[in-house]
């Protein structure tokens, strides 16, 4: 209990809470005041150990996959209120560990932005040449850009983003239809399946819905990259549900404050939260949630 009253004067902290504050609920709360120069002081080292951890070398260990997304939180910035983006990459080892590489603020719109993001990770050591593969959402520049910067890798384009897309440009009464077409496609066995389930997609849809086909035709092949990796990591490759679960566990965590006190105290409840998800991978290697499932644990013990 004791753990969960200290986050939440960590919360209150975070969200731009004075320091009188924060001492009237630590004396009722945990039985004991903080001064204002503790908070200070507590303040700073935080500050300091999590600049570290941001900033931190990457040189030392290969990343084979950069999965690449923002979020965008309601921050105070002097006098105003302004929804700010957070750029957020999470980077696979080649032993399937999965690590927080960059939390920065920036414009997740802007090609030029990004690049100065890679361009700064490998700065930091990260060895630019050993990245196979980038997973996004498909936000125009951004992939070329990636290309660039990491000569030596591909892209795989979100397939649940790119399925929005299509349908968007579909009828109500078609969309059910579509999807189901669609879905074979994105979960074809091998990518010589793919292709001819694309064949009929476009047989069956192309004189009635042009622009959905289009679309397709467009993202078929930055969104079916994965077949060229591992069979047991496609269905962690195939969308960008990663970087978007950290993210969402952002959002939740931030919710109660509404408004984040500034970019440092952003940085800092985002570190703490990576950090914590850190761990849950360590114990959740990539490409083994399939074999994780309950079913596919039956399915081992019959074949032993």
């Amino acid at each position: 209990m004791e753990k969960e009253l200290r986050q939440d004067i960590c919360l209150l902290y975070l969200s731009g809470s004075s320091t009188r504050t924060l001492s009237l609920l630590s004396k009722r709360l945990l039985g004991r005041s903080i001064s204002h120069t503790q908070v200070s002081r507590c303040h700073n080292d935080l500050q300091e150990a999590v600049e570290k951890w941001r900033t931190k070398s990457l040189a030392g260990e290969i990343y084979k996959y950069l999965f690449i997304d923002g979020v965008t939180f309601l921050m105070r910035m002097k006098n105003t209120i302004q929804r700010i983006p957070v750029l957020v990459i999470i980077g696979v080892t080649e032993e399937g560990i999965r690590k927080v590489l960059l939390l920065q603020s920036g414009d997740k719109e802007s090609a030029s932005t990004w690049r100065q993001c890679f361009k700064d990770l490998k700065q930091r050591g990260l060895q630019g040449d050993k990245v196979l593969l980038g997973i996004m959402d498909g936000l125009p520049g951004l992939e070329k850009v990636f290309l660039e910067e990491f000569s030596s890798s591909k892209v795989q384009r979100c397939q649940v983003h790119v399925a929005r897309n299509i349908l968007a440009k579909v009828p109500k009464k078609l969309k059910q239809a579509v999807a189901d077409d669609v879905r074979s496609i994105f979960y074809a066995s091998d990518k010589t399946k793919a292709k001819e389930f694309l064949t009929l997609f476009q047989d069956k849809w192309k004189s009635t819905l042009p622009s959905a086909v289009k679309c397709l035709e467009n993202s078929f092949e930055s969104c079916t990259t994965y077949y060229h990796f591992p069979e047991e990591e496609w269905i962690s490759l195939r969308t960008t549900n990663m970087i978007e679960r950290l993210n969402k566990e952002f959002k939740r965590r931030t919710k109660p404050m509404e408004i984040v006190a500034g970019e440092n105290a952003c940085y800092q409840l985002l570190a703490f939260i990576a950090l914590k998800m850190e761990l849950y991978w360590k114990c959740n290697r990539f490409g083994t949630v399939k074999r994780n499932l309950p079913f596919f644990k039956n399915m081992d013990e019959k074949e032993a």
